[in-house]
């Protein structure tokens, strides 16, 4: 990805909407800063920007998106409740994306801060195994470790007989609380 200059301000971060308008998958802050010829950090800074101003901006594990509100086919959702420990994380996720459906989110409830959530946004084997490669890459913990294991997932699906699939996938392999 070549630049032909460095864009600043306004310039930039309707560059940067452009760009997620157009992209059908999640683009990096380090290829959106290289795109606009500044460094990711202030690519980090735009984002939170745009956001303050509305625009619908995601940070996913695999980049940013822009939702298209307008242009969303309606989907079903489910949150199902979890526990495993986090070696099972990847069982876990490719019980849930091999029914056709999306792992949205991972939410806990932590005692001081109250409840956390952070997108996932994975959909199939790939996004998994991305997903489990970033956390071990990086060494962050998963979010359930703050938890014992125990976590809420928002799963997204075209329809309730796939959410119910993913569901009984889950309980058949001792992920789901009852």
């Amino acid at each position: 990805m070549e630049h032909t200059h460095k864009l600043v301000g306004d310039e930039r971060r309707s560059a940067l909407l452009t760009w997620l308008r157009e992209s059908n998958q999640p683009l990096t802050g380090g290829d959106l800063a290289e795109k606009a010829g500044v460094s990711r950090q202030v690519i980090v800074q735009d984002m939170s920007l745009l956001k303050a101003k509305k625009e619908p901006i995601i940070a996913t594990s695999q980049g940013y998106l822009l939702i298209d509100q307008h242009n969303q086919t309606h989907k079903c959702q489910r949150i199902v409740a979890c526990k495993h420990s986090p070696e099972q994380t990847q069982q876990e996720l490719e019980c849930i994306v091999d029914q056709g459906v999306t792992v949205g989110n991972v939410i806990v409830e932590h005692p001081v801060y109250g409840e956390l959530k952070a997108l996932i946004m994975v959909s199939d084997r790939h996004d998994v195994k991305q997903f489990i490669n970033k956390i071990n890459s990086t060494h962050a913990p998963y979010l359930s470790e703050l938890t014992d294991g125990v976590h809420l997932h928002t799963l997204e699906a075209e329809n309730e007989d796939k959410l119910e699939a993913a569901y009984l996938a889950l309980k058949n392999n001792g992920f789901t609380i009852e």
